[in-house]
C-alpha cells in the first residue's frame, strides 16, 4: 500500500536549466552536493541508478530504477535506501520527480518523492532534499 505522505522541495537557481540539469545527471557533480555520494548509471529510462557513500559513519548503497526522463525538462526514479531497515520490496521504495522550469536565465527546480510511511517522514525526507537542493544550487551557481 502506497502511503500519501509526499515530500516537497523546491529552490529557484540562478542559471539556465540546461546547466542545472547537467549536474542532475554527472557524477562528478553528483558527488559535491549530494553528500559525496558516488551516482552510478547509464542516465537513461529504464535503466538503473545506485548511489554509494558513507552517511553517519555507515556506508550504504540506495539504489533504483530511471522511470522517466526528458533532457533538460524532468528526470524521474525510484529509490531505495537500505539504511531505512525496510525489507527490499516494491512496496517500499520511493518514487523521486525532480521538474525543472525557466524563465529569464533561472531555473526553477520542483522535487517531489513520494511512499513517506509518516508526517515525520515526509518531513525528514524534506529536510534532506532542501539541504541537497541547496548544495546542487550552490554548486551550480560558483
Amino acid at each position: 500500500m502506497r502511503k500519501n505522505h509526499i515530500a516537497r522541495s523546491s529552490i529557484i537557481i540562478e542559471a539556465p536549466c540546461a546547466t542545472v540539469w547537467r549536474a542532475l545527471v554527472t557524477p562528478e557533480a553528483i558527488k559535491q552536493y549530494m553528500f559525496g555520494a558516488t551516482a552510478v548509471s547509464n542516465w537513461r529510462e529504464g535503466d538503473s541508478i545506485s548511489w554509494k557513500g558513507e552517511w553517519e559513519g555507515k556506508a550504504y548503497e540506495d539504489k533504483g530504477t530511471i522511470t522517466h526522463m526528458i533532457p533538460e525538462r524532468t528526470l524521474q526514479y525510484t529509490h531505495f535506501s537500505p539504511l531505512a531497515g525496510l525489507p527490499d520490496t516494491p512496496e517500499n521504495y520511493h518514487t523521486v520527480t525532480i521538474e525543472l522550469s525557466g524563465v529569464n536565465g533561472e531555473c526553477q527546480v520542483a522535487l517531489t518523492q513520494d511512499n513517506n510511511s509518516t508526517e515525520e517522514a515526509r518531513r525528514d525526507s524534506e529536510q534532506n532534499w532542501e539541504m541537497m537542493l541547496g548544495g546542487l544550487k550552490e554548486y551550480v551557481e560558483r
